[in-house]
């Protein structure tokens, strides 16, 4: 199993753009929040449980005194007939020890949350994490500057400008095991703990296929120059918003 896949969510693309179904699952009893605290998922339990319980899903209306006017909420998708959104309340000071979520649980960084709790509940965190931070990075149009709106339950953005449109991006990014006969290659960030070792990656570069960036990034970061490329599986990696391809090299 590969964390922060197996997001059991149907995202419902087609109902995005229609306004009115988005306000009503916003206010729906039977719709869930999942507030981000600058860009924490809000858990349910002890902030020292280990693993963490789940995701902490709250009916509509019970963080929005949080929220910033112009926050973002994303609509993640539907389970059953069941809305999920990802609200951003990073605008609270301390949201899990004051207001309406105090003595509900806790906010957690993403990245530790995501290696330990179960994995569908990873796979929505995930989402909402990448979601929320590209609001935070995209809230002014790279075209003329001014400030954007947020459109179709969060997945656009519009320049009330020069109406430029801007959509979420994945960045493709190979991530590659290196072999030789019954040995491989493995690398070492300064930063690793003891005894820790990874795969080579690296980001693919624009007209590039995935084997020409396999083989580009082993020759740049360790002068290995491998032939024959195949691709194994993919990972979506929230931190901001990649997609890692896994591949092996020989």
């Amino acid at each position: 199993m590969i964390p922060f896949t197996g997001n059991p969510l149907d995202r419902a693309s087609e109902k995005r753009t229609d306004a009115e179904w988005i306000a009503a699952k916003r206010r729906d009893p039977s719709s869930f929040i999942l507030p981000m605290w600058r860009l924490q998922p809000f858990i349910i339990g002890p902030e020292k449980a280990q693993p963490p319980v789940e995701l902490g899903l709250l009916k509509p209306g019970l963080c929005d005194s949080l929220a910033a006017p112009d926050a973002a909420c994303v609509f993640l998708g539907l389970e059953g007939d069941n809305a999920m959104f990802a609200l951003d309340i990073s605008a609270a000071r301390s949201p899990s020890d004051e207001g309406p979520l105090a003595g509900l649980g806790h906010f957690r960084d993403a990245r530790a949350a995501g290696a330990t709790l179960p994995m569908k509940d990873a796979a929505i965190m995930g989402e909402a994490k990448a979601m929320i931070d590209w609001h935070n990075r995209h809230g002014f149009c790279a075209n003329c500057g001014a400030r954007s709106a947020l459109m179709d339950g969060g997945w656009r953005r519009v320049c009330p400008e020069c109406k430029t449109e801007h959509f979420p991006r994945t960045d493709p990014v190979v991530i590659m095991l290196a072999v030789n006969g019954d040995a491989c290659l493995v690398g070492r960030n300064a930063r690793f703990p003891g005894n820790f070792y990874s795969a080579l990656a690296g980001f693919m570069e624009p007209g590039e296929s995935i084997e020409e960036a396999v083989q580009r990034e082993l020759m740049e970061e360790v002068a290995c120059k491998v032939g024959k490329v195949h691709y194994h599986s993919t990972q979506p990696w929230p931190f901001p918003s990649s997609l890692m391809i896994g591949c092996i090299a020989e």
